[in-house]
This record gives structure tokens, sequence and C-alpha cells, in this order.
């Protein structure tokens, strides 16, 4: 899907053609343009058969054996053929490709996270932020909590809110298509914080695993989808700031 997006972004936003589309992304050209003219924003793949990995019943002795190697000088560590090496001893049957990848993916996932920020300074129509607010209004007499899902363009600082009961996947959809329609289209970036009905999984440094769904909107409206560093609201202050103001804008909100 992620795929998908950056190549209608590429053909659509950027007016790429298929051929310069296909050498920047290593691609076929005939997969480029069965995408574009296909018109989907997500393609789906079913494997008929599940190969058991022969790698899996000595993932517990190479986990040991690289956490041993972690505390250890660098240059007195073993490479990932002495390790592929290793598991042969001890009845290991399959290629060397499977053990390196394990290696790749366990040393992924202890580096330490990268740092990165997001610029306080934006061109006209390069992105906007996005965020809930919470209000007490009265409706029918009766005080209830609604959620008010709020954008900011970063260049111009136009705000848009729209007021709902649930704060949901189903509303997240909504709110940007009224947003679009309000401000007459989308902007390139949508700076997000790590919501739940936004982001699915939180990875290494910067990398997101966001919803589907939210996924084929972007790549309908030709967006690309950005998310802060946990704790650090100050990478989009904007709208903090337009949530904390909105919340003081009594007259709108009676009480």
């Amino acid at each position: 899907m992620e795929t998908i997006r950056k190549i209608r972004n590429a053909h659509h936003r950027d007016h790429k053609s298929i051929r310069q589309i296909a050498k920047d992304m290593n691609l076929s050209r005939n997969t480029v343009r069965t995408i574009l003219r296909s018109n989907v924003t997500e393609l789906h793949y079913e494997r008929k058969v599940q190969p058991a990995p022969k790698l899996e019943a000595f993932k517990a002795s190479l986990t040991r054996m690289l956490e041993e190697e972690a505390r250890k000088p660098k240059k007195q560590r073993r490479s990932a053929l002495l390790l592929f090496e290793q598991v042969q001893r001890e009845g290991f049957t399959g290629g060397y490709d499977s053990v390196r990848h394990f290696l790749q993916r366990w040393k992924r996932e202890k580096q330490e996270p990268v740092k990165a920020f997001v610029p306080l300074s934006f061109a006209p129509g390069e992105a906007f932020q996005f965020d809930w607010g919470y209000e007490q209004v009265e409706l029918g007499g009766v005080n209830v909590k609604v959620k008010i899902a709020q954008f900011r363009l970063c260049h111009s600082g136009a705000p848009f809110c729209v007021a709902y009961l649930r704060e949901i996947l189903e509303m997240v959809m909504d709110a940007h298509v009224q947003a679009f329609g309000f401000y007459g289209g989308a902007c390139r970036r949508g700076i997000y914080d790590n919501l739940k009905t936004v982001v699915s999984k939180v990875l290494v440094g910067k990398d997101r695993v966001f919803n589907r769904r939210l996924q084929m909107l972007a790549s309908h409206y030709l967006f690309e989808t950005v998310a802060c560093t946990p704790a650090a609201g100050w990478e989009k202050g904007q709208i903090e700031r337009q949530v904390g103001f909105v919340r003081k804008w009594r007259p709108l909100f009676p009480s």
C-alpha cells in the first residue's frame, strides 16, 4: 500500500512519467502502469503455501549468541558467517541468507532510536497538522463531552474544526474529507500525533505503521503521512496551541 501511494503521488502530484517512476522505485513499467490505470489504493496478495521456516528451532540459540556478542568489544565480535557456521554445527540445514536476515532484524530492534525533527517553517501547501480536542457543550439541555477534530495549515495557520460524539477511525476519515473540502485541496504532508486511530504500530525512530484505511485516504488525496516523535509535542506546536485556543473560545462552546 505504501508503494502504491508513492507511485500515485509521483504521477498525479509530481507529474513524473511511468518510465521515471519505474526507474526511481526499481519497478517494472508494467507494474507502475497497472497501478495507475486501475486507480487502486491497495492490492491484496494471499500466499497459497506458508512454508515452515527451518530457522525457527534455532532462533533462541542465535539470540543468546547475539546477546553475548553485543557485550564484547566491536572488534572481537563474530561475523554473521561465523554465527551461521555455529548454528550449522548445531544442526541447522537452511541457507545463510535466512540467518543473515534474522541478525539484521535483531540488530535493528536493538538500535537506539534516531531522533528526527519536524521543521518549524513551511512553504505554502506543504503540510497540515491534525489532533483531537475535547470540549463540554450543551445539547438539548444536557452537558455532553464532544471530540473536536482540528486541522491547521502550517504555512498560513488557517484552522478548521469539526465536532463529533466519538473519536473513532470513521470520524477521522470524515474529518479529513470535510477539511479538504473546506480548504479546497490537500497539502503534500499531514503531521500527526501517535494516535491509535492513526498509527497502528510505532517502530524505531520515525518509522510507523499507519492505519491501512488512513493510508488509502492519503493515497487518494495524494499526501504523505508523518508522525511525531512520542512525547515531543513541540513537533506539532501549531495544532497544540490551537487546541488550547479553541478550549478558551467559550462563545462557540457554551457550558
